[in-house]
This record gives structure tokens, C-alpha cells and sequence, in this order.
């Protein structure tokens, strides 16, 4: 299942950047750069997702929401308008999410991933050359044939899968799936990336990257 995002953005610099950002997690997207024409898009598209600015030209972004809200699509706001009151009020319009700019691409990534797991339009099925992994089910297969991976190998494997050709930190890793963080031990890390690795024969897929991290090489 593929998402379908609408990035209403008028700074076009910016909009590329998000549209970058959003093609590591494999998701589709348009931009939309007016406040008006975004209110179009939105009642007549079939977006699964908006990420709104607030600063727009036209209709600003509390005014896109004030009309899109009854159509049930998810919005995320992201902006850099970041006073304690313009997010209070972004929230309460019944946006699911208030980013600040700047911001980091697996955090958007990771907080777009939440939505969508709460509106039931998360992918479950993932493949990667000849392994295919089913995250419902929790079973990985490698050329048809099933892999025992432990819950947190699963987890490692699932993350490097959703971020292909993306550097992945030791510290990003330790938090996304242990949890918790990061303060100076790798070797769970290690350990856990080195099964994968050896158990699904990603031997020059999944490549270490000196003194900070890996990166899952995209096919």
C-alpha cells in the first residue's frame, strides 16, 4: 500500500527538501503552494496525508484546516511558526502533529509513520531484492524460504528496509528500536545489525559506515 501526500509549501526550496525527505520513506507526493488551491486539492484529491505550513500565501494554514477538517484526512503541520500559542492552536483544529522547522528527515519520517499506524494506512509488507518481510504476520522470507530473526533483529531489519540509501547513526538505531537513549554503547547496535547482515546474506548491501554508522544500500 502506497501513501499519497500532499506537501502545502510555499517556499520552493523547502518543498523540494520535504519531497526528498518523504521519498526515503517510499512515499508519494505533490506540492501545493497557496492556501486556496490547497483547499481544492484537498476536497478533491485522494491524499492520505497533509503536511501544512502555516505562513502561506492566500489562505493561511489555520484557514486550510478550518475548511479540510471534516474530510477526515490526517495533517500534520509543519512550519516554522513555533510560539506556544500557534501550536496550541494547531493542535486544537484537530491536527494530528505540530513540527517545527528546521527538522530532521527520520524525525519527520518517524512522526508521519505514527499518523498513519493511527489512521490504519501503514505499509505491512516490505520486500528488499528476494526477501519479502510481512510486519502483521512479524515473518521474514529470504528467496521463498522462511529467517528466524529475534523481535529487535526484526525491528533492525524492518527500519533499514524503510530507510534505504539513508545513513543510519548508532545513536538513531539504539532509539528508534531499543527505545531509549543513546549514551555510548554500540555493541548492542553492532550485534544486532551483524546477524542481519549474516543471517539474510546482506554481506555489501548492509555496509558499515566508519566511526558512525550503516546505511542499507538501495537496489
Amino acid at each position: 500500500m502506497s501513501c499519497k501526500i500532499l506537501v502545502v509549501e510555499d517556499d520552493v526550496n523547502i518543498a523540494k527538501y520535504i519531497q526528498a525527505c518523504l521519498s526515503m520513506g517510499s512515499y508519494e507526493s505533490e506540492i501545493c503552494g497557496e492556501g486556496g488551491l490547497a483547499v481544492e486539492r484537498i476536497s478533491g484529491g485522494d491524499y492520505d496525508l497533509v503536511l501544512l505550513d502555516v505562513m502561506l500565501p492566500g489562505l493561511d494554514g489555520f484557514q486550510v484546516m478550518e475548511r479540510v477538517k471534516d474530510l477526515g484526512i490526517p495533517v500534520i503541520y509543519l512550519t516554522a511558526v513555533q510560539d506556544v500559542a500557534s501550536k496550541v492552536r494547531g493542535l486544537k483544529s484537530g491536527a494530528e502533529d505540530y513540527i517545527v522547522k528546521p527538522f530532521e528527515a527520520l524525525e519527520l519520517l518517524a512522526r508521519i509513520e505514527l499518523v498513519m499506524k493511527r489512521h490504519h494506512k501503514a505499509e505491512t509488507a516490505f520486500a528488499y531484492g528476494d526477501i519479502t518481510v510481512d510486519t502483521e504476520k512479524h515473518m521474514v522470507e529470504k528467496g521463498g524460504a522462511a529467517v528466524a530473526l529475534s523481535p529487535k533483529e526484526f525491528d533492525v531489519l524492518v527500519f533499514f528496509i524503510r530507510h534505504q540509501d539513508v545513513v543510519i547513526s548508532r545513536e538513531r538505531l539504539l532509539a528508534a528500536v531499543w527505545d531509549y537513549a543513546f549514551e555510548g554503547e554500540t555493541r548492542t547496535v553492532d550485534t544486532h545489525v551483524q546477524q542481519v547482515r549474516k543471517k539474510l546474506a546482506l554481506q555489501g548491501r548492509l555496509v558499515t559506515v566508519p566511526t558512525y554508522g550503516y546505511k542499507l544500500l538501495k537496489i
